[in-house]
């Protein structure tokens, strides 16, 4: 651990950091410049902040691993414009609401690089279906083909108040149904997000799709760009492109979504190596496994985000590291399907990010028990059979779900890390529960001892979205009464599904 008075590592706080004009791109206003020799030498009256977080060990993640122990977080609009010692805080500012956060721990925010807001409601459901053949054609897309735009934004208020729940504050989509509703649902919510649509441009192997699911390669173009350009001017919710999968798109789909892309300057979400069947199919096909197909046809680049990339061989993650295509690694799913090249790929300098894949994989969204399935998994993979020790700690694979994860959403130099200039995407975690205690080192305990529930304040963008745990932009018991409600017509539906495509 490395103990800083200041971001800069000096006695004094901070010598000369600047407040920064938080750019276009923050959505901030230009703020002031404030130094530690001119407050102190200064009788002036303490300076105006929005918000000041107060008192919590301060674990940056930045590329020092400072530490900030009984530490100050200062913001104005959107951006953090200060860190520092909580006492000179109490000197400098006058703050407009303060979150006292002493015997706390403030972290950056997580983000989620894999979730289905679709398959929200699945939680409890999947595994008591034992379905033969792929989940995603027997389970999942029956299932979202069931839902209307008001189920898609009840998955979205239950999904995304869960992240914020357990300290996530940013989410990738997979793509799925109604992503209009989704973006709505999380702009509400106050979570940071890329929402996109399920896309599928052809039926594929294994059995037919819903009907619903399927659209001409015209169509699938026309509504992933409209969908992207509706949600440009919203500077926390954005939307993505999508490529579902291999087996359900057309190599025009998949040349035309990249060139899309390019044009409007976004990302393609897609599942990339998740099962053997892709690689077979590719195979069988192309003569090539994956990512060397998709490298044949110009779309393998740094736009291209892949989910799972669990069927990998060595030649495979060179070709990801060789175009800086970004990676989510999914803990709690990808150690069903075989080992994974997590650690190959953080070598080769890959942007790899931590997901959940949504609450169908294992129930729950908490980035912090997928952090512990992956330090496990790698260890299992690339240490216990050779007794060697474990080859990524638990705090390295924590900082993977704060900084990897920014880094797979395009947003490594807002997010991820808390710094000056930064967008003030908090959260403050308790750590004197029962299983906490004694806890002396707050990088150790955040790493190791810390789950979901242990969140107390969650900040997104400057504004304070769960303090205590309270949620003060959404109505959790009316928002929970309406899902109890319809929730017996969404399973009604999914069981009509599912008998639509056995056979």
């Amino acid at each position: 651990m490395r103990e800083m008075n200041g971001v800069d590592g000096s006695g004094d706080g901070l010598t000369r950091r600047e407040f920064v004009a938080a750019g276009a791109a923050a959505g901030a206003v230009a703020l002031p410049v404030f130094a530690a020799a001119e407050v102190f030498a200064s009788p002036a009256p303490p300076n105006s902040v929005d918000l000041l977080v107060m008192g919590p060990d301060i674990v940056t993640f930045d590329d020092k691993d400072a530490v900030i122990m009984d530490g100050a977080i200062a913001v104005i609009g959107n951006a953090i414009v200060w860190m520092g010692k909580a006492g000179d805080a109490a000197r400098m500012f006058t703050p407009k609401d303060t979150v006292n956060a002493s015997g706390q721990i403030a972290m950056p925010g997580m983000t989620d690089t894999h979730y289905h807001t679709a398959q929200q409601f699945l939680r409890g459901v999947h595994r008591t279906t034992h379905r033969k053949g792929p989940s995603w054609k027997k389970i999942l897309i029956p299932f979202e083909s069931g839902l209307d735009e008001h189920d898609v934004y009840n998955s979205g208020m239950v999904g995304y108040t869960s992240m914020i729940s357990a300290g996530t504050t940013c989410f990738l989509e997979a793509g799925g149904p109604h992503p209009d509703m989704m973006g709505k649902a999380a702009d509400e919510v106050g979570i940071r997000g890329r929402i996109s649509l399920n896309t599928c441009d052809m039926d594929g192997e294994g059995g037919p799709l819903p009907k619903s699911h399927i659209m001409t390669t015209s169509q699938a173009l026309k509504e992933n760009e409209a969908l992207v350009k509706r949600w440009q001017g919203n500077s926390r919710v954005k939307a993505w492109l999508s490529l579902r999968q291999i087996l359900v798109n057309t190599e025009e789909l998949r040349v035309g979504m990249s060139k899309l892309a390019d044009e409007l300057d976004t990302a393609i979400h897609t599942h990339l190596s998740e099962g053997t069947y892709e690689v077979d199919y590719t195979m069988e096909n192309y003569n090539m496994r994956p990512p060397e197909y998709f490298e044949s046809l110009g779309i393998f680049n740094k736009r291209m985000h892949c989910a799972h990339s669990i069927y990998l061989t060595p030649a495979d993650v060179d070709c990801y590291a060789k175009h800086d295509a970004s990676v989510a690694h999914c803990a709690f799913n990808n150690y069903n399907g075989g080992p994974q090249r997590m650690l190959e790929m953080v070598r080769a300098k890959i942007r790899v990010g931590l997901g959940t894949d949504g609450p169908n994989s294992r129930g729950t969204l908490d980035l912090f028990q997928v952090s512990h399935y992956a330090v496990l998994g790698q260890q299992i993979g690339y240490a216990t059979a050779w007794h060697a020790p474990a080859q990524i700690t638990y705090s390295d694979m924590l900082k993977h779900a704060c900084r990897g994860g920014a880094n797979a959403a395009h947003l490594g130099d807002k997010t991820g890390s808390l710094e000056v200039g930064k967008l003030a995407d908090i959260v403050l975690v308790g750590h004197d529960d029962h299983d906490q205690f004694t806890s002396m080192d707050p990088t150790i305990t955040l790493a190791q001892n810390v789950v979901g529930h242990h969140v107390r304040t969650t900040i997104v963008d400057g504004k304070v979205v769960m303090r205590d745990r309270e949620f003060l932009t959404v109505d959790i018991e009316k928002m929970r009464a309406d899902v109890k409600q319809r929730y017996p017509r969404m399973i009604d539906r999914y069981e009509k599904a599912i008998l639509l495509t056995s056979g």
